[in-house]
Parts: structure tokens; C-alpha cells; sequence
């Protein structure tokens, strides 16, 4: 008879845990958000689809946490990720074609939506090119003939 008590005692100790658990999460605020992120073209607001998004989590002095993790957007252009930690979050966005995105935003709002707009790339600058102030100068004069002894 000493076993069956001590094993209806156990039991009924890890019920009462499990429901004093259970309770404290029904309680407790949610301190997650479901973020829907939308990646458009800037110049002509269309879906960027299959770009990646990284997420990752920002630590009190600034610096990048580690355990960020990527998303891909779908054909409309959106991603979703369910139940990000509040505070501050980095996201970076990469697509072919396009100048890569990043930015930190505050994370405080059961759902969050967040608005992506992706520009092409600028014209680059190249050492091997001629400035346009030279291009106009006169040509350089020959210099004189050596004369002969």
C-alpha cells in the first residue's frame, strides 16, 4: 500500500504542476508578434516575389544577436513570420536586381506589418572612366622636333 500512495501523491503533485503552468500562460501577456512583411519594387509598387528576408534579433547595446533566420517572400511579394520575441528586430532584404535593405524596427505589437520598397542600383563610378572636365580639353601640342647636329 506504501508504493500506490507514494505514486498517487507523485501523480497528483505533477498534475497541480502542470496545471499551475498551464494557468500561468493563459495569464501571462503575449509578448510575441506576427509580423507580415510586404517587399514591393519602389519605383513601380509591384510584388518582389522569392526575395529573402532575414530577421534577427538586436541585443540591448546594438549588435546583432545571434540565431537571426530567413524567410522568402511569396508570389504577391509577402512573408509572415509568427511569434517574434518584442524588441528590437534587424531586417535585411535580398533580391537579384535590387540594392540590398536593411533596417531595425521595434517590435511591441501582437500583429505588425511592415512595408518594404527595394530600389535598383545606382550608377556606378569607375577609375577607368574619363571626367567630363576632360573630356572637352584641347589636345595636348606635340613637342618640338629635336634638331639634328
Amino acid at each position: 500500500m506504501t508504493g500506490r500512495r507514494l505514486f498517487g501523491y507523485l501523480a497528483c503533485m505533477f498534475l497541480l504542476a502542470v496545471i499551475a503552468v498551464a494557468s500561468d500562460k493563459q495569464s501571462a501577456p503575449s509578448n510575441a508578434s506576427n509580423l507580415h512583411i510586404t517587399v514591393v519594387k519602389d519605383d513601380n509598387n509591384k510584388p518582389v516575389r522569392n526575395a529573402s528576408v532575414v530577421l534577427h534579433p538586436v541585443n540591448k547595446n546594438g549588435s546583432q544577436s545571434k540565431g537571426g533566420f530567413q524567410i522568402k517572400t511569396d508570389s504577391d511579394g509577402n512573408a509572415l513570420s509568427e511569434g517574434i520575441p518584442y524588441g528590437l528586430l534587424r531586417v535585411q532584404v535580398l533580391a537579384p536586381g535590387f540594392q540590398t535593405y536593411g533596417e531595425d524596427y521595434q517590435i511591441n505589437k501582437p500583429d505588425m506589418e511592415i512595408e518594404i520598397r527595394l530600389k535598383r542600383p545606382g550608377d556606378q563610378l569607375s577609375v577607368y572612366d574619363k571626367a567630363p572636365e576632360k573630356q572637352n580639353a584641347p589636345p595636348a601640342t606635340a613637342p618640338p622636333e629635336p634638331k639634328p647636329h
